[in-house]
């Protein structure tokens, strides 16, 4: 019985170098490409919230909840987007302070 359980994983560790072949590969995203996606997202987010704050101003929406729930995504993506911000300036000032 402990033969056919070894077998399977042994055979299943060797299909996996195959199996990784045959995906298909990712390009690999910039620093500043992934950083430029997540600033779109943060505005995008405040957009929505922009906009359901308006519908509920003029009567178009009457879910409150919905509303408070996209202000506090905004509000929390752009509150994470500054602490990024201020991770990548502390960096950047450590970096600059180092000597060659």
């Amino acid at each position: 019985m402990k033969e056919i359980a070894i077998q399977k994983n042994i055979e299943t560790s060797l299909s996996f170098p195959a199996r990784m072949k045959q995906m298909p590969e990712e390009p690999e995203k910039s620093f500043g490409e992934i950083l430029k996606s997540s600033i779109g997202r943060v505005n995008q987010l405040s957009k929505e919230a922009d906009q359901a704050v308006q519908a509920l101003a003029t009567g178009q929406e009457t879910d409150i909840h919905g509303t408070m729930i996209a202000i506090e995504k905004a509000s929390i993506s752009f509150q994470l987007m500054m602490q990024t911000r201020n991770k990548i300036i502390d960096a950047y000032k450590e970096i600059t302070r180092m000597s060659v």
